[in-house]
């Protein structure tokens, strides 16, 4: 059963995922005349913005917003699978990540922007995402179901329960703590977390997203200073061997640093995988593409800082080179040669923190496709035990077949919401029109619906028809 789960597995993402989202990628990046380049200063500057909100109101910013997302995104496939990248793939793998975040960055702006126009209601906040997007812009709420039931399965439970299991691992090798324990600890967090809604998910991601990545980046910055002497020669390997595997692809050859770089890449940064949408629809803004520019930022920061502190960290210390070592081990290994012997216990720790609020991550993306497939106080409740349970299961078990499985789960999910967005492209497109001509008038861009000719679902839309439903910027 393992073997065939991960044949299929293997073919799903090396033969077919791989090539679509750098094909869907590129289209979209110069369809939208390359984004990612001509307004990455308008993204800090919305990004900086966002710290500004109404703190009385009882909504999310788009900080808080983008902080949820980063908080999925950062996990220990930054640690883990980025060592497991080089790895397999060399040095030349890390060019392919950096070059995938780029393509990457144009369909999460696409998909973001989406699911802000397409976000519904939810009490006094936002839900939406690929689900939502699916059902009132395409028409078709079954392939809406179908894409809520894959994302759910696999980022909502069985995610988490691997992240537990990496947790528990860690904390059992470093400090000998009996995973029932880390179990019982993690369940009861996770319940006092997740319990509080999503105000609570984004005030915990708020806060623990910038502490995690902070301390591990100071980290990587310092085995960097201090190996400043070698640092060219890593950089040169890195672009002499992404450069070579470009020559490669052209003879017809698809080699392991572009495998392992690209798959590695898209499972940290999650461009057009239709995760993080779910997360921009939370933000409260004045209009679509604020969101969408935040969350194509998010993706650049994931892999040119978090994933490329992990790189860096590797390629200093060589030991790839020498070692059988992949994954979590291989960093451990790498920073106790460059900094001694507390590494194990700074990558526990750090594990910890980023698998925690991964876990939270992932939990919105599933309450928020829940809700989209039957919305009641009830399945809620059942989701969040469900989720809890998973985090039990997850810490107790090994989940090597579950992982495989939910690869696939988001495989599937990805080729969903890549249709979706490959349709929906021009709808992005004419919402990026009117805010360049907003703010080409000296304005602070606000959206409505009839600005846009033929808007594709209009009559559905729940934000964005009238004055009153364009709500005060707080993001």
């Amino acid at each position: 059963m393992t073997e065939l789960v991960s044949v299929l597995n293997d073919y799903l993402w090396a033969k077919l995922l791989v090539i679509l989202l750098v094909a869907i990628g590129l289209f979209l990046t110069v369809y939208l005349g390359f984004i990612q380049f001509k307004f990455f200063p308008e993204m800090i500057r919305l990004l900086v913005d966002g710290r500004n909100r109404d703190k009385s109101k009882k909504t999310v910013s788009s900080l808080q917003a983008f902080m949820i997302g980063m908080a999925a995104r950062i996990g220990t496939g930054n640690i883990a699978g980025v060592a497991t990248a080089v790895a397999l793939g060399g040095p030349g793998a890390v060019f392919w990540m950096w070059l995938m975040a780029l393509i990457g960055s144009a369909s999460a702006f696409v998909e973001s922007t989406l699911a802000q126009l397409y976000k519904v209601r939810d009490g006094s906040s936002w839900r939406g995402g690929p689900a939502y997007y699916m059902e009132k812009a395409l028409g078709n709420r079954k392939l809406g179901v179908i894409f809520s039931i894959l994302i759910t399965l696999s980022f909502g439970l069985i995610f988490n329960a691997v992240q537990a299991n990496t947790i528990a691992a860690s904390i059992n090798n470093e400090f000998g703590v009996n995973t029932k324990t880390t179990a019982i600890v993690l369940a009861i967090i996770t319940a006092l977390i997740i319990f509080g809604g999503v105000h609570r998910v984004a005030k915990f991601s708020t806060v623990l997203v910038p502490i995690k990545a902070g301390v591990y980046i100071i980290l990587a910055l310092w085995v960097m200073i201090s190996n400043f002497d070698i640092l060219p020669n890593v950089f040169g390997a890195i672009f002499s061997e992404g450069i070579f595997t470009f020559k490669q692809m052209f003879g017809g050859v698809m080699g392991a640093a572009v495998l392992h770089g690209i798959r590695r890449g898209l499972f940290s940064n999650e461009a057009g995988m239709g995760s993080a949408p779910n997360a921009a629809a939370t933000a409260d803004v004045t209009h679509p593409v604020k969101q969408g520019f935040i969350q194509a930022l998010g993706v650049i920061v994931d892999t040119f800082i978090i994933c490329s502190s992990t790189a860096m960290i590797v390629l200093v210390s060589g030991v790839y080179k020498t070692s059988e070592l992949s994954g979590i081990p291989l960093t451990q290994e790498s920073l106790r040669v460059s900094i001694g012997g507390f590494a194990a216990t700074f990558v526990a720790i750090s594990v910890f923190l980023f698998a925690l609020s991964t876990i939270m991550g992932n939990y919105y993306y599933g309450e928020s496709n829940i809700s989209f497939m039957k919305h009641s106080k009830k399945s809620i409740y059942v989701y969040r035990f469900a989720v809890i349970g998973m985090v039990l299961f997850g810490a107790l078990y090994s989940a090597e077949l579950i992982w495989s499985l939910a690869d696939i789960f988001m495989g599937l999910m990805v080729l969903v919401n890549l249709y979706a967005i490959t349709r929906l492209a021009k709808v992005a497109k004419a919402l990026l029109k009117d805010y360049v001509s907003q703010k080409k008038q000296g304005l602070d861009p606000v959206f409505s619906a009839d600005k846009i000719d033929n808007l594709p679902g209009r009559d559905q839309l729940e934000a964005w028809v009238d004055d009153k439903d364009v709500k005060k910027d707080v993001g």
